[in-house]
């Protein structure tokens, strides 16, 4: 059966989880922390099994992959990654309930950052690493991961990487498996370059390896309560804010840097435009913030480039509890919630590619009724974009909207207040993490809510992940028809 296929690759994944929470169990026996190595080390052996059985059951399989398989694989694989992901949050010395513990995994896997814990300072080594490398192994895409593990999957390949990601760029390499395998080496290059630069400017190794392994995935998970606060050090902020800005530019740009030699930041319309909205965005809030407070200008700077940049990429970490700036800088920054960075890379949100086709769509629409005989293109990267695309970029906002608008609603009929409900509904489909207000804002955290609203943010987290489309395909009948 061609449907195998979904099952083996699904069994690769779980292999992957259950090798990867060998790492933690490993960390917690050393620190003598023996019962949550050993609740990572039966969690280890639940994963392997599952996953040896499905890859053992489904080894004569045909190596390709249609469209409606792609999809179906696409959600399963990030669900059930999630799923076994949450086992060791739920038997550790934690006491979760299965709720929290797969809040906490799809978060961590979907790279949003919202979290349930609190204590973070004293909690075990093996608990931080394992929700770090959740991150880390969320923003590369597991599908990426499942091409770089199984090369032979060629037919259809690139096929299944787009279902997790709005990266349309042009092939650099002539085959996808080849592309995965050359961003997953720049994707490795950047987070060791990252860790050394944080130990360099004054992390101990464990905080600077955790905090590498989701700043480059845009995760935001931190190893303290205060998050990047912690670190009151300018340099470290700054450095951050530049690696987080790496993670959210298109990583086809880092290959073609590194394997073609070829310097094509600058030439790119997203780059240009993220790097533009970042630099006035940041001249207008420091200017506010030195005005209405008492920070200097250089302490206004850091402040709001880091949570700036930190919000655009959708990583999530915080210095400071910027809602309590004022008004103009929540919805500054609620409205940044639903940006994100580049398409083609770690980030959630709208992604800016989108941004700066719909507004040159719109433009062409105003000068037709103004000169009706007139004609216009619509041009991204220098070339013509196609009708279909426009529409659907625009089709894609118009569900973006829609899909914040119902999560707002059920998540009011749990009980939140209305500025929980909306910033929760914003940055659990843009994957941004910390929301608005008391109860989810950057000082606070998501432990407190109702498990319903949970489940509805988990619900968000992977749909905003594989960016909407993904799933609702799954739900149409349309596409189950033969």
């Amino acid at each position: 059966m061609k449907s195998n296929i979904i099952s083996f690759t699904i069994g690769v994944l779980l292999i992957v989880v259950g090798v990867a929470e060998l790492i933690p169990a490993f960390v917690d026996w050393h620190r003598a922390n023996y019962d949550n190595a050993v609740a990572f080390l039966m969690c280890s052996v639940v994963s392997l099994f599952f996953g040896g059985v499905l890859v053992l059951s489904n080894a004569s399989y045909e190596p390709t992959l249609n469209i409606r398989q792609a999809f179906l694989l696409t959600t399963l694989s990030w669900f059930s990654m999630s799923f076994f992901a949450s086992f060791p949050f739920y038997l550790s010395d934690l006491h979760l309930s299965f709720t929290d513990s797969f809040f906490e995994a799809l978060s961590g896997i979907t790279t949003t950052g919202s979290t349930v814990l609190s204590g973070l300072d004293t909690m075990s080594h093996g608990i931080l690493i394992w929700r770090s490398m959740t991150q880390w192994i969320g923003g590369i895409g597991i599908v990426a991961f499942a091409i770089v593990f199984l090369p032979f999957l060629r037919i259809g390949g690139m096929q299944l990487f787009q279902t997790e990601s709005s990266d349309r760029s042009e092939k650099v390499m002539p085959r996808s498996h080849a592309l995965i395998l050359s961003l997953f080496e720049v994707y490795c290059l950047l987070t060791i370059l990252c860790m050394v630069v944080y130990y360099v400017l004054g992390m101990s190794w464990f905080d600077a390896l955790n905090h590498a392994l989701t700043t480059i995935p845009t995760g935001g998970y931190s190893t303290h309560d205060a998050s990047f606060g912690y670190f009151d050090s300018t340099p470290l902020q700054l450095a951050a804010s530049l690696f987080m800005l790496l993670g959210g530019i298109p990583f086809v740009l880092y290959v073609k840097l590194l394997f073609q030699g070829r310097v094509a930041f600058l030439q790119d319309d997203q780059v240009r435009t993220i790097l533009s909205m970042i630099i006035v965005f940041a001249a207008i809030l420091t200017m506010w913030l030195v005005y209405h407070s008492d920070y200097s200008v250089i302490d206004s700077f850091r402040y709001v480039v880091f949570n700036i940049v930190s919000v655009v990429t959708t990583t999530g970490y915080a210095t400071t509890d910027y809602t309590l700036w004022g008004a103009f800088p929540i919805m500054f920054f609620f409205f940044l919630t639903y940006m994100g960075a580049c398409a083609g890379s770690t980030t959630g949100g709208l992604k800016v590619m989108r941004l700066v086709i719909a507004v040159k769509t719109v433009n062409k629409q105003l000068k037709a009724l103004i000169y009706p005989h007139g004609v216009f293109t619509v041009r991204y990267q220098g070339r013509p974009v196609d009708r279909n695309v426009a529409i659907t970029v625009v089709s894609f906002l118009v569900l973006y909207v829609a899909s914040n608008a119902v999560l707002t609603m059920a998540l009011s009929l749990t009980g939140l207040d209305f500025s929980t409900a909306i910033s929760g509904a914003a940055t659990a489909i843009a994957n941004v993490g910390p929301g608005i207000g008391d109860i989810i804002g950057p000082a606070g955290n998501f432990s407190t809510l109702p498990d319903t609203a949970k489940w509805l943010l988990c619900a968000g987290m992977l749909i905003g992940r594989l960016e909407i489309m993904t799933v609702i395909l799954l739900f149409r009948y349309e596409f189950w028809r033969n």
